[in-house]
């Protein structure tokens, strides 16, 4: 597989806050098929590494569905928005100058405490289940306004996710791809049974 060629398919298929915000970068030395850095606050573009002599193992379906699922896992990774602990960060830091300028250290310590734990809280929704649960249907709605069906969507993903796992030499799934496995199965319609809401929160 052409590398090039496959980067400008992939990039037109790709949802316009995908192409503004993501970087496909060929790695062939990678053992996985494809991997994405975790985007850290300052990082601009938002890299995803393909392995394409790994990649070209796929049928084109599965390969469309793994990229708009890492591109839509990638956009929905938001530091900065409006909420209750984006708000703590911020007020946490003026306090934390405001009290550094009238050299109370009892006050930068209380700000610098609230500040971190604000921030680990940022990171950790970042991180869920959810997130990971919600790029998977970001992708399938992607899909259907690329021609794709819900159910061919969802099925290809599905495939996709045994698939690599294959390809990669693991003989068993993570516990994230089995909870995104049964997410899609109930999304299809082949299991009545989804991921419990308690695990969706975690």
């Amino acid at each position: 597989m052409e590398p090039k060629t496959e980067i400008s398919r992939l990039s037109d298929i790709m949802p316009a806050s995908g192409r503004m915000m993501c970087k496909i970068i060929s790695k062939p030395e990678q053992k996985t098929v494809i991997e994405s850095p975790y985007p850290l606050p300052w990082t601009g573009t938002r890299e995803i590494w393909i392995n394409f002599d790994l990649w070209g193992r796929l049928p084109q379906q599965q390969r469309d569905l793994l990229l708009l699922r890492t591109v839509s896992w990638l956009v929905g990774i938001k530091w900065f928005k409006p909420d209750v602990y984006q708000g703590m960060v911020v007020a946490s830091l003026l306090g934390g100058v405001f009290e550094l300028v009238q050299r109370d250290v009892v006050g930068v310590v209380v700000a610098g405490g609230l500040t971190a734990l604000a921030s680990t809280q940022i990171w950790r929704n970042n991180r869920s289940y959810q997130n990971q649960l919600s790029a998977d249907e970001a992708a399938i709605k992607v899909a259907i306004r690329r021609g794709y069906s819900e159910t061919e969507a969802t099925q290809s993903l599905i495939r996709a996710i045994d698939a690599v796992a294959q390809i990669e030499g693991r003989s068993n799934l993570d516990f994230i791809e089995l909870l995104r496995r049964q997410n899609l199965r109930a999304i299809a319609g082949l299991s009545p049974v989804g991921v419990p809401e308690t695990i969706k929160k975690d």
